[in-house]
């Protein structure tokens, strides 16, 4: 038991120096640009999902964090959201360099998860319209100080969402360690068509807990590839917890979610014949 709480406190003191820089950025952009500098972002948006979908490679779940902030004050779109959520490696890829996979196995799930995540963010943006307005102003929402000091509110939110961060992981944490990882594997000694839908469902777990499964249950045969695509698709971290946290708009976080288990599982399939 202290074992899980005390990796979730290391998980969560991880987080906080992205979540600090997400939000500070935020706060500059919402009090500093002018509206000449907020149409180069939106001219330059048009780009995003590559930038977006190659950060999100880097094995750190941070940079999702970083984009689900800057989504939900419309600063970036959501074909470049859905872009770093797709590629987001997570824990994924130090598990495999340490499990001494093969550099043939790294590489294609590392391209499969760029080219997924520029696609299908590039495809999104073509028909969901990018808002022009940001519909959520942190500093109005949690009537903080920032007009005298961004560093100081910058601090005061980013500890807000820590906390609510901790609070659910450890939740999370403890119910993997009762319900224990051989229960979990036993779930896919039959591996079969309709396994991608249920990979992509852990995915969604807002927790780095459910890369590890996945990657884990990959290395030790009992998942094929198509099915550890799906799971590794739908899964950012902790992305969602904020994403929730900090949208209130229930019905749009509900269709991004949506979205994401949509596309895991359709590629996870979609590998599975062909890979």
């Amino acid at each position: 038991m202290q074992e899980v709480i005390i990796d979730t406190i290391i998980d969560g003191i991880k987080l906080l120096p992205f979540l600090f820089i997400a939000f500070l950025i935020i706060e500059l952009v919402e009090h500093k640009l002018s509206s000449k500098s907020q149409k180069a972002i939106e001219k330059s948006g048009k780009f995003g999902p590559i930038i977006g979908s190659t950060l999100g490679l880097i094995p750190q779940c941070g940079f999702s964090v970083v984009a689900t902030n800057l989504y939900v004050t419309r600063i970036i779109s959501l074909g470049t959201l859905i872009a770093v959520y797709l590629s987001t490696s997570d824990e994924m890829l130090p598990i495999l360099i340490a499990e001494h996979a093969s550099a043939t196995t790294i590489i294609q799930i590392l391209i499969i998860k760029f080219i997924v995540g520029i696609i299908f963010g590039f495809i999104i943006d073509l028909f969901v319209k990018k808002q022009d307005n940001f519909n959520y102003h942190i500093c109005n929402h949690d009537h903080c100080d920032c007009q005298n000091s961004l560093i100081k509110s910058s601090f005061k939110h980013t500890m807000k969402t820590f906390l609510f961060i901790f609070v659910i992981t450890l939740i999370l944490n403890f119910t993997f360690y009762y319900i224990g990882d051989e229960t979990l594997k036993n779930l896919f000694t039959q591996d079969n068509w309709f396994t991608p839908f249920i990979t992509s469902l852990i995915g969604l777990i807002p927790n780095c807990a459910s890369s590890v499964i996945i990657t884990e249950l990959y290395l030790n045969d009992i998942l094929a590839i198509g099915s550890t695509i799906a799971g590794l698709l739908t899964g950012s971290g902790v992305a969602l917890l904020v994403l929730f946290k900090t949208n209130k708009n229930l019905k749009e976080n509900i269709k991004i979610v949506s979205l994401l288990y949509l596309i895991g599982t359709a590629v996870g399939i979609i590998s599975e014949i062909l890979v």
